[in-house]
């Protein structure tokens, strides 16, 4: 008989994560995948990380995952964003190479032990007294397994569109999952369709590149995973910039009306934050241009991601708009862009764990949650590989909090709030993000992934010798004092035009905007995570103990429990819309539902009431 512990279906950057991370803790566990050939591919843009994105990357590798160390090994092309803003908002973002990168992620899956891997189309889940016990394929073979963890991206129902031409698919070339989305659809989940899309691509060769800005990649070049260091790093090349101009604008204009996105043939909501250019040219018609990244595809190939120009528009007004564009004059079109329309299944539906609320042992994580983004379905693999392996263990589960991680806050918004479009994480999602920087996930998770039997020896060794680095470092600043009229004072001073007119720690002196800790006397060369992890532990000191006492008093209403039994239509004074909310939503404290949309302060008041009269 065919059994493991745990059944991952996809292939996909939450596949991945999931398969790798309930392995790791011991399970026994099989990925199905449509391909093996197309495992840990980039369907859309060959980039990992971005503005809250990163964070999501660096959350995901504290915790032993694959992503951070794969766009290390098939990185391209580096880059600090917002690096003259804040230490929160800072992010790193990775232009990859595609070829690199799958190979990057089947090489550390064929080193996870406890992992097998099936090429099958999963099309029926086998149920038993609303449990999960297995799945069967399209071969008929069924396979027992005690938990089940579904990642299957957009191939749910996916239906690509070009114009008005229709071809079923989950991406081009695979077909897609259509018996087992009609098995989902029967089951008490409520559904929606979602859409998203993607450039076409060019011919590198064919593209005159002195009329494009250049944008060189960061030197040193900036590294993603806190692991392992020693890797070999690809060779860094440049990316470019170009825009569009009012003539690309006319041409979209006038093929409005072979753009199934506004004939009405889409019928699912896209990304409000990535959209496509018919959606910009429209929605922004003031402006004369938008911005177009011209990104390599990888070392090997020519061919070039034009990543602002996503679009469903029929192929012959692709070729227009495409040699409309300032360098793109002569470009020749490898793959035309499309539209992929796809089935999605409402978070709300699912516990904090990613556990379905309706099929106990099944999990959601990646697109068919409704979020978008590699980063997004990679971080919520994870969560839903750990709460898999926990709860074939007897274990109890692990669900990270707003103020502890930011895949806290995408689970947590999902599960309580839902979403109507793509859902996609920025750092102005997380009302801690001052305690979840980019540099300091590894010391906010790093101990949970070693607790968890996904962080490995070497990495654990690492992390404590830069913890102690650290500290030791940050004592050394507090203890060494600058003295007003120095050589060091004077050198400060005139980098920061502020005169130092009393002896000061070199700790308070870092506390300065203009003073970084490469300026300090006696600096000392730390690898570049630890000494950002310093200098925003210095510089936000303040506003961190202020959070922190937000986040104690947040504690207090997650202390108060409510209880599954409790009847919302027994709280005398709620509004019918506020009762209707804690209805269909059923959250499990008072901190959750004070979160709910709809739930104003006052209904929480009434809430509090009537537990507190039991």
């Amino acid at each position: 008989m065919d059994k493991s512990d745990i059944i991952i279906i996809g292939g996909g950057h939450a596949g991945v994560e999931a398969a790798a991370a309930a392995a790791k803790m011991g399970c026994k566990v099989l990925l199905v995948t449509h391909k093996i050939s197309t495992i840990g591919q980039m369907s859309c843009n060959p980039a990992i990380g971005g503005i809250g994105k990163s964070h999501l990357v660096r959350e995901v590798d504290a915790l032993g995952g694959l992503m951070a160390q794969a766009a290390d090994e098939a990185g391209i092309h580096f880059r600090t964003l917002n690096l003259t803003k804040g230490p929160a908002v800072r992010a790193t973002r990775a232009q990859t190479d595609r070829i690199l990168y799958k190979r990057a992620i089947k090489n550390i899956l064929r080193k996870t032990p406890n992992l097998k891997i099936m090429e099958a189309a999963v099309e029926d889940l086998i149920t038993k007294n609303n449990k999960i016990k297995g799945v069967i394929t399209s071969c008929g073979k069924t396979i027992w397994a005690g938990r089940v963890v579904l990642t299957t991206g957009t191939f749910l129902g996916g239906v690509m569109h070009t114009g008005f031409q229709q071809k079923p698919g989950g991406r081009a070339g695979d077909p897609p999952s259509t018996k087992l989305a009609a098995k989902l659809r029967s089951m008490p989940f409520r559904t929606g369709r979602l859409k998203t899309g993607t450039p076409p691509r060019l011919d590198g060769k064919s593209l005159d590149y002195k009329k494009f800005t250049t944008q060189p990649g960061d030197l040193p070049t900036p590294s993603l995973s806190y692991r392992h260091k020693k890797i070999k790093r690809p060779k860094q090349i440049n990316c470019f910039i170009t825009r569009t101009n009012p003539n690309t604008h006319d041409i979209i204009r006038s093929s409005l009306d072979e753009s199934p996105l506004y004939t009405g043939t889409i019928k699912g909501s896209g990304p409000r934050y990535c959209p496509s250019i018919e959606d910009k040219v429209v929605r922004f018609s003031d402006k004369e241009s938008h911005q177009i990244f011209v990104e390599p595809e990888g070392l090997t190939t020519t061919e070039i991601y034009p990543n602002g120009i996503s679009t469903s528009l029929p192929a012959a007004t692709q070729e227009k708009l495409v040699q409309s564009i300032r360098g793109f004059e002569k470009a020749k079109i490898t793959k035309y862009g499309y539209a992929i329309e796809y089935d999605y299944f409402d978070p709300r539906d699912l516990q904090h764990t990613l556990e379905t609320k309706h099929l106990e042992g099944l999990y959601f994580a990646g697109q068919i949650n409704g979020t978008t983004g590699y980063e997004e379905a990679a971080a919520q693999g994870i969560l839903a590989g750990i709460n898999a392996a926990l709860g074939i263990k007897g274990a109890p589960p692990w669900v990270p909090q707003r103020h502890e991680a930011y895949m806290g806050v995408l689970v947590d918004d999902l599960i309580s709030l839902g979403t109507k479009e793509p859902y996609r994480m920025f750092t102005s999602r997380a009302e801690y993000r001052l305690i979840l920087r980019e540099d300091n996930a590894d010391m906010r998770l790093m101990s949970k992934g070693r607790e968890l039997g996904l962080v490995d020896d070497l990495s654990w060794k690492d992390h404590l010798q830069k913890k102690k680095e650290s500290e030791r470092e940050v004592e050394r600043l507090k203890r060494t004092t600058l003295i007003p009229g120095s050589r060091e004072a004077g050198g400060l001073e005139i980098k920061t035009k502020e005169k130092i007119r009393t002896q000061k720690s070199l700790y308070e002196i870092l506390k300065r905007p203009k003073i970084y800790y490469l300026d300090l006397p006696g600096a000392r060369a730390l690898p570049k995570n630890t000494i950002d992890e310093i200098e925003a532990g210095v510089k936000y000191l303040g506003y961190v103990v202020r959070q922190e006492e937000e986040i104690r008093k947040q504690k207090k209403n997650e202390e108060t429990p409510i209880p599954d039994s409790l009847n919302f239509k027994n709280v005398i004074g709620l509004s019918n819309e506020a009762r209707q909310k804690l209805i269909e939503s059923k959250p499990s404290n008072i901190a959750r539902a004070a979160r709910l949309p709809g739930i104003t302060p006052a209904a929480i008041s009434l809430l509090l009431v009537h537990l507190n009269r039991g």
